[in-house]
C-alpha cells in the first residue's frame, strides 16, 4: 500500500473547486485565461483522486460485507469475487497519483530547440546527424508538432555538419529532454569497399523554448555584428550583408545566423540565445540543488556519450538505463515511444526514491 500525502491531495481538489466556482461566476478575460490553464493543469490529478476516494470506499464495504456474519453466502461469494479487482484499481490508481504529485519540471511543457551537429566521423557523422534530425522530425510528426529549421549547414555527401530546428507543440521539451547528449552509430558506409564497420557520433542539445518573460536579455549585454554570408549552407545562403551574429557579454555565448533575410536572422538568433541562456540557468539551478545531479537520468552532460545505434545488429542501446532493443529500422523511422517512456520511467523511478529518502 502506498503512503500517499492526503492532505496535499486535499488541497489540490480544493484549488480545483474553487477555480471551478470563479470561472463559473465570471471572471476578466485575462484573469479566465490563467484559471483556465491552471485548472487544466490540474484536471488529470483530481479525476484520479475522485477515483482512489471512489475505489477505496467501494473496497470498505466489501471488506465490511466479509467481515458481516449476517452477510449471505451469496452476497460473500460476490464480494469475495470483487474485493482483488477493486484493490488492484486502488493500488494502479495510487501508483499514478504518487507520479502526478512529484515536482515538476516547469519547462516540461514548453516548446524545443533541437541543435545536432555533427562530431567525431567526418561525412558519415554528418550523414548519421541528417539521420537523427529526421527521425525527430517524423516522431514529432506522429506526435502532431510542427517542425521547423531555424538555420543548417548541409554535409560535403549529404546529411548536415549542423543542423537547429524549433519543435512546437504542447510538452514537446518532455518528451525530449533526456535526448541530450552524445548519439554514437556502429554501421557499414555506402563508401567502405571492405564493408567494414565504423563508428562515428553526432551530439544532440534539446534546450526549452524561452520566452522573453523566462530569460531577461538587457540590450546593453549584447553585440549585434552583421556580415557577409558565406561559406557552408549551399543554396539557403546568400552574398549580401544578411548574416547576423549575437554575442551575450556576461556570458560569451555567441548565436549565428545566415540565412537570406536579416530581420528573420536576428530574431531566431535571439530565439537560441534566449535559450541557451534558459538552459545554462537552470543547469545552474540544478547543480545547486543536488551537486550529484541524482535526478536525472545520466548528467545532462553533452559530452556524455547515451546512446549506441548499432546498424549490422538493427540494436540501439540506451547506456543510462540498460536498455536494448532490436527494431533499430523502426526508431530510425521515428518509433521512439518505448525509448523516451522507459527514460522518462526511469527519472520518476529516481524522484520517487528521493522523495521517500526526504
Amino acid at each position: 500500500m502506498i503512503n500517499l500525502p492526503r492532505d496535499r491531495m486535499d488541497q489540490v481538489v480544493k484549488r480545483f473547486d474553487m477555480l471551478e466556482a470563479q470561472m463559473a461566476a465570471g471572471a476578466d478575460s485575462e484573469a479566465y485565461v490563467k484559471m483556465a490553464s491552471e485548472y487544466a493543469d490540474l484536471q488529470e490529478i483530481v479525476t484520479k483522486v475522485r477515483s482512489l476516494r471512489s475505489a477505496e470506499a467501494e473496497a470498505a464495504d466489501l471488506r465490511a460485507m466479509l467481515e458481516d456474519r449476517a452477510t449471505d453466502a451469496e452476497m460473500r461469494e460476490l464480494a469475495e469475487a470483487d474485493l482483488p479487482e477493486v484493490e488492484d484499481r486502488v493500488e494502479a490508481l495510487q501508483h499514478d497519483i504518487q507520479i502526478l504529485l512529484l515536482p515538476r519540471d516547469a519547462a516540461d511543457e514548453k516548446s524545443a530547440i533541437l541543435e545536432i551537429r555533427a562530431g567525431t566521423g567526418g561525412d558519415e557523422a554528418s550523414l548519421f546527424a541528417g539521420d537523427l534530425f529526421r527521425m525527430y522530425e517524423r516522431y514529432a510528426a506522429s506526435r502532431g508538432w510542427r517542425v521547423e529549421v531555424v538555420s543548417a549547414s548541409e554535409g560535403e555527401v549529404g546529411g548536415y555538419k549542423e543542423i537547429i530546428a524549433s519543435i512546437s507543440g504542447k510538452g514537446v521539451f518532455a518528451r525530449l529532454k533526456f535526448e541530450s547528449g552524445v548519439h554514437r552509430v556502429q554501421r557499414v558506409p555506402s563508401t567502405e569497399a571492405q564493408g567494414r564497420i565504423h563508428t562515428s557520433a553526432a551530439t544532440v542539445a534539446v534546450l526549452p523554448e524561452a520566452e522573453e518573460v523566462d530569460i531577461d536579455i538587457r540590450p546593453e549585454d549584447i553585440r549585434i555584428d552583421t556580415m557577409r554570408a558565406s561559406g557552408a549552407g549551399g543554396q539557403h545562403v546568400n552574398t549580401t550583408d544578411s548574416a547576423v551574429r549575437i554575442t551575450h557579454i556576461p556570458t560569451g555565448t555567441v548565436v549565428v545566423q545566415a540565412e537570406k533575410s536579416q530581420h528573420q536572422n536576428r530574431a531566431r538568433a535571439m530565439q537560441i540565445l534566449r535559450a541557451r541562456l534558459f538552459d545554462q540557468e537552470r543547469s545552474r539551478l540544478a547543480d545547486e540543488r543536488s551537486e550529484s545531479r541524482k535526478l536525472q537520468v545520466g548528467s545532462g552532460d553533452r559530452s556524455e556519450r547515451i546512446r549506441t545505434y548499432n546498424f549490422p545488429q538493427g540494436r540501439l542501446t540506451d547506456h543510462r538505463i540498460n536498455l536494448t532493443l532490436y527494431k533499430l529500422d523502426r526508431v530510425m523511422e521515428g518509433d521512439l515511444e518505448e525509448v523516451l517512456d522507459a527514460l522518462i520511467a526511469d527519472h520518476q523511478s529516481k524522484l520517487l526514491a528521493d522523495v521517500g529518502d526526504s
